[in-house]
C-alpha cells in the first residue's frame, strides 16, 4: 500500500512511438515489450505465442555488476525512460478458464470458505476453478446491462480519503463497492482488532498450521469490520538483508516464502475477505521505489520471485497488487510480460489485478493487464485519474475493446462472489481518515486471537545460542537491560504507523503494513509477572546510552538479559536517517556496545533481539560471558508473553531462520542500491540470478554466522531411516503431460500451464524418522533440500520441503514430506516451461541448510 503523502516524478515516454499497425494482445501472448537490459528506443510492440522467445526476459541477465563490496552502494542512474504502449487499438480475447475435472481426494472441487484442512505434509491440492466458473455467471449476468461509465467505475477508486477505506470503489447497481483496507498483519487504522506477529515471525515457524491460523483470524478481523479486500499478504523476497519492508514478507527463499502465502490466503479467505497477492513484481528495496528499473531474467524471475505469486494462485487469492518499480525497463502496473502473459495466462489467475496506491502510470494499463487502479486519483487528491472518464473515452473510440472492460469489470465482481460477499456481508466499520470516529469502536473484532498471537511468537522465536543458560528456572535475581524490554515511553501507538525511533520493545515495523496496537505486552510485564511467581528479585535499566550505569547494574545478579533491536518501514517515513531501508545491519541504540557493556560484568548475559531481519552480531556473539540468544523477531500484541515463554521452557524453541545472518554485511550477494538524482530511473540489476541468500553461500562457500534454516532446541533429535517411493499416477487424466515430463518435455505454453494439478500432485514420498534424545517434549522442523545435477545451472542446495513433529523425550515418530514434478523442475528459457534436468536428482534433509542428516537420491 501506499505513503500517506507522494511524489512522483512520472518519466513517461510519449505516446507518439514508432509504430504504424495496431497489436493484439491474445489469450497466449507474450509480450516483448519490456527486455531484461536497458534499452533506449521507446518503440514497443506486442507479440503472439509464435513471438515467445528469450527475448522477453534473457537468460543470463545484465552484465552491470552490482558491487557487493560494502552495505551500502551508490549507482549512477542508466534508464532512458519507461518502456510504454502507442496509441492504437487493441483486440481483446478473454483468458480461457484453465479447467480440469477435479479427482478427489488429491484435488478436491474447494470453495475459498472451506479450504482443505491444514496438514504439515500436504498432498491435496486445492482446485478452485470450478467456484470461480459459477462466481463468473454471475458476474456476467450482473454486468450484462451496465452502461460503459458503470463498468468503467467498478473498476476505478473514488480517490485518495474520499471513503471510508484507503481504497474504495463505489456502488454501481446492485453491486456495493468495495472496501479495501492493509495491512499484512491486522486491519489498519482502526481499533479494536489485533496486531498478529509480523510475516517474518510467522515464516520463523516454518509451521504451516500456525500460518493458516493466524490468515484465518486476520480474515476474520477483517470481515468483521466490513473489509472486502485485505491488502495481504506480503511476499517480496527477501533479496537484500537491509530491504525496508522485509519484515513483512516471508524470508529469503521462494519454497518457505509461497508455503507461507499459500497457507496465508487460504486462511484469510476461509475468514470471508478476499486476499491479495503483494507487491508483484520485484519490489524488493524502498530507496526509489517509484523510479528504479528492477532488471530480472526470466530464469530467475520463475524460479525465485514469481513463484510465491504462483502459490497465491493455486490458493484461489482473489487479487494481485502490481508494484510501483518498473520490471526491465516497464512499469509493473503496465507490464503486459509479468500481469498478462505470466500471472493471467501462465499462473491462469483467475482475480483481479489492481495497482499500488498511486502506481498506475498510464490509461492503457489495461490493454497490459490491470484490472484496477487505486485509489483511483492519478496522485493523492488530484482529481485525475488515468481509469475513469479517460478509460471511458478510450473505450468509446475503440483504443481500448469493450471486452476488455467487460473483462475488468468482470474480474472485480467475480472475486466478490467468489468469497459469498453478496450473501450477508457486514457493513464497513472502519473510519480510516479520521481515527477518533466512533465507528472504529463500533465493532470488536479481536476475539480470541491473542492466543494465536502468542503462540506464533513463540513459535517464531529463533534460538540461535544456549550454553545452559536457558530455560530459566526460577533464578534468585535477575536484570532486564535495555529500552526494547520495556513499554513504550508514550503507548503502543506513540507515532502514525509506527514510524518512529521506538523507545520501548519493537514488535512491527512502520508503514502501511502495520495497524494499531489495542494493547501491548512487553518483556518488562512478562517477566515480572512470572518472577512474582517464582519470588524472584527483579531489577532493570532500560536506559540505552549510559553504558557504564548498565555495566554496573548487572553485577552479581544470577541473569541478566539484555534486549536490543533495529526497525525498519516502508520508504514514505524516514527515521534516524533509514528512508525506510535500514541504512546498516547494526542494533540500533549502540545495541552492541550495551550488549558488551552488560557481558564485561555478567557471565551469564542473555541476549534478546527483536529485529525486522538480520544483524551483524560479530561483535559480542562469541564473548565467553553471552551465553544465550533469543532471535524473537516482531511479535505483535503478545510479544513480551511469547518472549517469556521461550526464556521460561513454556514453549520449548522450535523456530528456525528465515534468511542468513552473515559475519559480513559484504558477505550478501546484493546490495542496498541508493543514489541518483529526482529525475532518474535507477538500474537495479539481479546478477545474482538464482543465487540469493543461503544459496550465494553455498555455492561461494562463505561461512555465515547462523545460516538459513538453523534453529536451536532445549531437546536434541536424531533424524534416521531414510526412504523415498515413487507415487504412482492412476489413470489421470493429463497422463501425456506426466509422459511429457518424465521423458524430459516441457510443460506447454498454455492457459495456467505452471499451476496445473498434474504439474503439482504429488510424485514422490519421502519419509524417515525423528526421535528425541533429549529430555523435554519439543518440536524440530525437517527440511529437505534438492541438489540438481550440475548441468542444470543450479545452487547447490535449494529448499523443496519442510514439515514440522512434536515429539516427547525417548519418543521416535514417522515423518514424510512429499515431492512434486514441479518441485523437481526447472525453468527453461527456450522452451519456456517446466521441464525436469537430465542427470541424476539427489537430495538431503536436516535441521538445517547446512546441517543435513540423512540423503538419497530421486528415483530416475
Amino acid at each position: 500500500m501506499a505513503p500517506w503523502s507522494l511524489s512522483f516524478v512520472l518519466l513517461l515516454a510519449s505516446y507518439a512511438v514508432a509504430s504504424n499497425s495496431s497489436a493484439t494482445i491474445s489469450t497466449v501472448s507474450a509480450s516483448a515489450i519490456n527486455s531484461s537490459t536497458p534499452v533506449t528506443s521507446s518503440t514497443a510492440s506486442l507479440g503472439s505465442t509464435s513471438s515467445m522467445s528469450t527475448a522477453n526476459m534473457s537468460t543470463s541477465g545484465v552484465a552491470t555488476s552490482v558491487s557487493t563490496t560494502s552495505s551500502m552502494t551508490s549507482y549512477l542512474a542508466t534508464e532512458t525512460g519507461p518502456l510504454t504502449l502507442p496509441i492504437s487499438q487493441y483486440s481483446f480475447t478473454p483468458f480461457p478458464t484453465p479447467t480440469l475435472a477435479p479427482e478427489p481426494p488429491i484435488f478436491p472441487a474447494t470453495d475459498p470458505l472451506y479450504p482443505p484442512p491444514v496438514s504439515a505434509d500436504p498432498v491435496v491440492v486445492p482446485d478452485f476453478a470450478p467456484a470461480w466458473a459459477a462466481a463468473y455467471t454471475k458476474a456476467i449476468s450482473m454486468i450484462s446491462n451496465f452502461t460503459i461509465q458503470q463498468k468503467v467505475n467498478i473498476t476505478t477508486g473514488v480517490g485518495w480519503a474520499n471513503g471510508l477505506c484507503v481504497g474504495n470503489t463505489p456502488p454501481v447497481g446492485d453491486f456495493p463497492g468495495l472496501c479495501l483496507q492493509d495491512s499484512p498483519l491486522g486491519v489498519r487504522d482502526t481499533d479494536f482488532v489485533t496486531s498478529f506477529p509480523a510475516g517474518i515471525t510467522t515464516a520463523s515457524t516454518w509451521n504451516r498450521a500456525l500460518m493458516r491460523a493466524r490468515g484465518l483470524a486476520i480474515g476474520q478481523e477483517n470481515r468483521m469490520k466490513g473489509v472486502n479486500v485485505a491488502l495481504g499478504p506480503m511476499m517480496n523476497m527477501g533479496r537484500i538483508a537491509q530491504g525496508g519492508r522485509n519484515w513483512e514478507g516471508f524470508g529469503a527463499d521462494p519454497f518457505l516464502s509461497g508455503e507461507a502465502a499459500y497457507e496465508t490466503i487460504l486462511g484469510l479467505q476461509a475468514g470471508g475477505v478476499q486476499a491479495t497477492a503483494k507487491h508483484y513484481i520485484n519490489n524488493e528495496q524502498e530507496w526509489k521505489r517509484t523510479q528504479e528499473s528492477s532488471n530480472v531474467d526470466d530464469r530467475t524471475q520463475h524460479e525465485i520471485y514469481a513463484h510465491p505469486f504462483m502459490r497465491s494462485v493455486m490458493a484461489g487469492v482473489s487479487s494481485v497488487m502490481c508494484s510501483y518499480n518498473l520490471v526491465n525497463d516497464t512499469y509493473a502496473c503496465n507490464n503486459n510480460k509479468t500481469l498478462n502473459d505470466i500471472m493471467k495466462r501462465e499462473f491462469g489467475f483467475q482475480g483481479f489485478i489492481q495497482s499500488d496506491w498511486a502506481a498506475t502510470m498510464d490509461s492503457l494499463s489495461p490493454v497490459t493487464g490491470l484490472d484496477m487502479t487505486m485509489p483511483g486519483d492519478v496522485t493523492f487528491s488530484s482529481g485525475t485519474s488515468y481509469f475513469g472518464q479517460n478509460l471511458t473515452d478510450m473505450v468509446m473510440n475503440g483504443t481500448i475493446s469493450m471486452q476488455r472492460l467487460d473483462d475488468m469489470a468482470t474480474r472485480i465482481i467475480s472475486a466478490w462472489y467468489f468469497l459469498h460477499q453478496d450473501e450477508g456481508y457486514p457493513n464497513v466499520t472502519v473510519s480510516s481518515f479520521n481515527f477518533y470516529s466512533p465507528l472504529n469502536r463500533e465493532v470488536n473484532a479481536q476475539s480470541d486471537h491473542y492466543l494465536i498471537v502468542r503462540e506464533i511468537g513463540a513459535a517464531g522465536t529463533v534460538l540461535l545460542k544456549n550454553e545452559g543458560a536457558l530455560p530459566l528456572y526460577k533464578p534468585k535475581s535477575i536484570v532486564l537491560v535495555g529500552s526494547d524490554a520495556a513499554p513504550p515511553v508514550s503507548g503502543p501507538n506513540e507515532y502514525s504507523d509506527q514510524g518512529g525511533d521506538p523507545t520501548g520493545i519493537l514488535a512491527m515495523g512502520w508503514g502501511s503494513g502495520t495497524d494499531n496496537f489495542t494493547y501491548l505486552v512487553s518483556p518488562y510485564e512478562a517477566i515480572q509477572a512470572r518472577a512474582r511467581v517464582d519470588q524472584t528479585s527483579v531489577f532493570w535499566n532500560f536506559n540505552d546510552w549510559n553504558l557504564a550505569n548498565a555495566g554496573n547494574s548487572v553485577i552479581d545478579i544470577e541473569a541478566a538479559i539484555v534486549f536490543v533491536n533495529s526497525d525498519s518501514g516502508e520508504g514514505y517515513i524516514t527515521v534516524d536517517g533509514n528512508a525506510g531501508d535500514r541504512k546498516n545491519l547494526t542494533a540500533w541504540h549502540q545495541g552492541d556496545e550495551l550488549i558488551l557493556a552488560v557481558a564485561a560484568q555478567n557471565n551469564n548475559t542473555i541476549v534478546v533481539i527483536n529485529s525486522v531481519g538480520p544483524l551483524i552480531i560479530e561483535p559480542w556473539v562469541d564473548h565467553p560471558n553471552v551465553t544465550a540468544i533469543v532471535w524473537a523477531n516482531l511479535g505483535g500484541n503478545e510479544a513480551g508473553n511469547s518472549i517469556t515463554d521461550i526464556l521460561y521452557g513454556a514453549w520449548n524453541p522450535s523456530g528456525k531462520l528465515p534468511y542468513t545472518i552473515a559475519k559480513s554485511p559484504m558477505d550478501y550477494p546484493a546490495q542496498l542500491v541508493t543514489g541518483g538524482t529526482a529525475a532518474d530511473i535507477l538500474s537495479i540489476n539481479y546478477t545474482e540470478g538464482l543465487f540469493i541468500d543461503y544459496r550465494w553461500f553455498d555455492a561461494q562457500n562463505i561461512t555465515p554466522r547462523y545460516e538459513f534454516g538453523f534453529g536451536l532446541s532445549y531437546t536434541t533429535f536424531e533424524y534416521s531411516n531414510l526412504a523415498i517411493t515413487t507415487i504412482l499416477p492412476a489413470d489421470y487424466a493429463q497422463m501425456d503431460l506426466v509422459q511429457n515430463w518424465e521423458n524430459g518435455g516441457a510443460t506447454p505454453i498454455a492457459e495456467g500451464s505452471t499451476t496445473a494439478l498434474w504439474l503439482h500432485m504429488p510424485a514422490y514420498k519421502v519419509t524417515f524418522n525423528v526421535k528425541n534424545t533429549g529430555t523435554l517434549y519439543g518440536g524440530e522442523i525437517p527440511q529437505l533440500y534438492i541438489h540438481h545435477p550440475p548441468s542444470a545451472g543450479e545452487p547447490p542446495s535449494v529448499l523443496k520441503g519442510f514439515t514440522n513433529v512434536e515429539v516427547s523425550p525417548g519418543q521416535t515418530t514417522s515423518v514424510s514430506i512429499t515431492l512434486s514434478r514441479y518441485d523437481l523442475s526447472i525453468w527453461d528459457v527456450v522452451r519456456q516451461g517446466w521441464a525436469k534436468p537430465g542427470g541424476t536428482i539427489t537430495f538431503s534433509v536436516g535441521a538445517s541448510s547446512r546441517d543435513f542428516r540423512l540423503s538419497g537420491t530421486v528415483p530416475s
